[in-house]
């Protein structure tokens, strides 16, 4: 069911992103799935169809996962004496967790920013 309310007040593309929600209304669900858009918003109709985040949640979810997955890594290695086995068994779980905790809000988040900023594709005139 499509909202007849024409006027929509901007939204925080964070909140919203965040929040997985549409970044026009702020009410309606992004997701189909794990990362796959629907193709439009069940309560405003935005079409989400021109919406790319690409490969950027991505490469910034590598750096903040993999950077603190490191420190982690050192810190219980030559901090506290853990064994390599124990070290490396435990940054793979930090990784992998923060990584699929991080990815689905950042691709939100990147999602809110293109329409925010009425992103679309570049044109040569």
């Amino acid at each position: 069911m499509v909202d007849p309310e024409p006027y929509y007040p901007p939204l925080s593309p964070f909140q919203t992103g965040l929040s997985s929600k549409c970044p026009r209304c702020g009410r309606g669900d992004l997701y189909d799935g794990f990362l796959s858009l629907k193709s439009e918003c069940p309560r405003c109709g935005l079409d989400y169809t021109k919406a790319d985040a690409g490969d950027g949640p991505a490469v910034f979810i590598m750096f903040i996962t993999g950077t603190i997955g490191v420190c982690f890594a050192m810190v219980l290695r030559f901090g506290f004496g853990a064994p390599e086995w124990l070290v490396l068994l435990l940054a793979i779980f930090i990784i992998l967790g923060l990584s699929l905790a991080l990815l689905r809000p950042m691709k939100g988040v990147l999602v809110a920013l293109q329409f925010r900023n009425k992103a679309r594709e570049g044109r040569i005139e």
